[in-house]
């Protein structure tokens, strides 16, 4: 069990049997608490607060023997390694086709090592991302701020399976992922296609459907009669083809 050493006050017994609080050597030094506890490994560990925060080194010891016992204990140590160490790591182990692998290294290097590269990634938190995804608002594209952020998501979701970190600060409810506006297609009407056909060259014109074996385009319409509306066709859609004459 871990315990708590005030570096600022000892107590001592007196001659007569009582015992007194007296300051130490190191009063009005540095740090005033010491956590100190032992690793599922049996190695001793060590963090400090400053005077008047005993309260939050309690909660730390409550909550590193919790974990302890739940089997969820991170080292410390782990989380120590920079987020740019674990990126460059996960970039040659992770399995990649390799155009897929020349753009994933080009992501991570120009999106998010400039950013995250020298942060230890027990440092990396929820506000962190915010704060990295909000300055790139107006500088990038949405849908290039989606692929980065999907590789950092990635990338610390790797962390934490190689138990670096305790979870995903990605994964937090207050950080969403850019998304790209949806456009909704709209298909062409019968009678859109119907008066655009004089207008191009007879070998771009569509024919009536037929198996051809120049290039072909599809183009389907909402619409398989001239009188249908939107959603009301009855065969589903018109498919004609569009040669190239060649």
């Amino acid at each position: 069990m871990g315990h708590i050493e005030d570096r600022w006050w000892k107590t001592v017994r007196r001659p007569d049997g009582a015992s007194e609080r007296v300051k130490t050597s190191l009063y009005g030094q540095g740090m005033r608490y010491r956590v100190r506890y032992n690793g599922p490994d049996g190695r001793e560990h060590k963090k400090s607060y400053p005077d008047r925060q005993k309260k939050a080194a309690e909660d730390f010891l409550v909550s590193v023997e919790s974990d302890k016992l739940r089997g969820s204990y991170i080292d410390p140590a782990r989380g120590r390694m920079t987020f740019g160490e674990f990126a460059e790591m996960w970039l040659r182990t992770h399995t990649f086709d390799e155009s897929s692998r020349e753009t994933a290294e080009i992501r991570v290097r120009k999106h998010l090592l400039p950013t995250f590269g020298g942060l230890p990634l027990a440092s990396i938190r929820a506000g962190t991302v915010r704060e990295w995804d909000s300055k790139l608002v107006g500088v990038l594209a949405v849908s290039t701020r989606s692929v980065a952020f999907a590789y950092l998501r990635a990338i610390l979701s790797a962390a934490v399976d190689d138990e670096r970190i305790a979870k995903n600060p990605c994964s937090a409810r207050s950080v969403k992922q850019p998304r790209p506006i949806e456009r909704k297609v709209v298909p062409w009407k019968y009678a859109e296609i119907s008066a655009i056909r004089p207008g191009l060259l007879p070998r771009y014109r569509p024919r009536a459907p037929r198996v051809s074996s120049r290039v072909s385009i599809g183009i389907v319409t909402s619409e398989s009669r001239p009188d249908a509306e939107v959603g009301q066709s009855r065969s589903g859609s018109l498919l004609m083809e569009m040669t190239t004459g060649m």
